[in-house]
């Protein structure tokens, strides 16, 4: 399908929104959307990578561009501004200046978290660094933490950052495109961590001063989140994660758990060749839900009242491959219905609801949009 893009407004049609992978159709996908219109407003086009969304108060959010650069875009004018003082990056492959989120006392401290590569030309990893917002400038910028091991490849980086109803700080990191690491408890690659804010394991963790294992690891055997939320009911940790060939999954994450990657998976090698034939085992967590094949999801957020979608989805997705915004009905523990918006808009990356708004970034082009309902 072609669509027509418009600098200000992308607007579709809902029955033309429609289409469903195999996965999708499994779970009731195919069910027509005729309520309303969604639309894509453009705010913001000409960026570069953009990679992650926060909220700094009414007037304001941020967004970072992966190769290094942070602005902040003003609500009111449509103004944007870069901030300097951020961290220094790794920007290669598909590492570089990744998420930003603020601390829950943002109103009072001014800390700006931000997950991102560093490390020398042998070797690098993810890091979360946080300085203090004053205008348009991060001062006393600090790294608080620094993911192990190093290596020099450019994949898998993860990097999504929640902070929970506690104050702690949730932040994904990749498996670095090796797999087994994904199992080894002692180091943090394909692992969802969990850290105080000033970047230290807490000792509730569920491997806190066990022998072999990281203290920061919450969960085990994940291949590469780079979506994360809170449930606005539950209050847990919801994640997703890319798959190899096939085998996205949506995920609860919860403390001490092993997600299985590479033990168990819906994907199979980029070759075509079987990594395992196992897609439940014993021991291991299955995912709430899967795509196979592959619509490489990025970015998700549970809709914030009064949004709401069109078929009663309670959260969204985006995609990379596949190039649109998914909305999912998710009840209990139980993917009911997937539906796809916006197809062939652009690379989505990362989804914000922010003071009664949606945020989204696209690359591919590299635009920073608002969705809006059509009543």
């Amino acid at each position: 399908m072609i669509l027509n893009y418009m600098k200000t407004l992308f607007v579709l049609p809902l029955f033309f929104l429609l289409a469903c992978s195999s996965d999708d159709d499994a779970n009731g996908g195919d069910t027509p959307l005729t309520t309303k219109d969604l639309v894509l407003e453009e705010l913001l086009d000409g960026l570069q990578n953009p990679w992650g969304l926060c909220g700094i108060d009414e007037d304001r959010i941020m967004f970072t561009e992966r190769p290094g650069k942070i602005w902040i875009y003003n609500l009111s004018d449509g103004t944007k501004k870069e901030v300097s003082g951020g961290p220094d990056v790794i920007a290669s492959g598909q590492g570089g200046l990744l998420d930003v989120a603020t601390h829950p006392d943002f109103e009072s401290n001014g800390y700006v978290y931000f997950s991102y590569t560093a490390g020398r030309s042998t070797g690098f990893n993810t890091a979360v660094g946080r300085g203090v917002l004053q205008g348009d400038q991060l001062v006393n910028f600090e790294e608080l933490f620094h993911a192990q091991p190093r290596t020099t490849a450019g994949v898998h980086f993860g990097s999504r950052m929640v902070f929970d109803d506690q104050g702690y700080l949730y932040v994904s990191v990749g498996d670095r495109g090796n797999p087994n690491w994904a199992q080894d408890s002692s180091n943090h690659a394909g692992k969802l961590l969990r850290l105080n804010d000033d970047g230290t394991a807490p000792s509730s963790n569920p491997f806190y001063n066990q022998s072999g294992y990281a203290p920061e690891i919450f969960t085990m055997g994940n291949r590469n989140i780079q979506g994360m939320d809170i449930h606005p009911v539950s209050r847990e940790i919801y994640t997703h994660e890319h798959g190899p060939q096939g085998g996205d999954e949506i995920n609860r994450m919860q403390a001490g758990l092993n997600y299985g990657w590479p033990i168990v998976t819906h994907g199979i090698n980029y070759d075509g060749t079987t990594i395992t034939s196992d897609t439940t085992k014993d021991g291991y967590e299955d995912p709430i839900h899967h795509w196979t094949p592959s619509v490489a999801p990025c970015g998700m957020a549970f809709i914030q009242p009064p949004f709401t979608m069109p078929n009663g989805e309670n959260l969204i997705v985006g995609t990379l491959a596949a190039q649109h915004l998914k909305g999912v009905r998710l009840e209990g523990n139980r993917v009911y219905e997937t539906h796809r918006y916006f197809e062939g808009a652009g690379r989505f990356r990362d989804i914000l609801f922010f003071n009664n708004r949606c945020f989204i970034v696209a690359e591919s082009p590299g635009k920073l949009y608002e969705l809006k309902e059509v009543k």
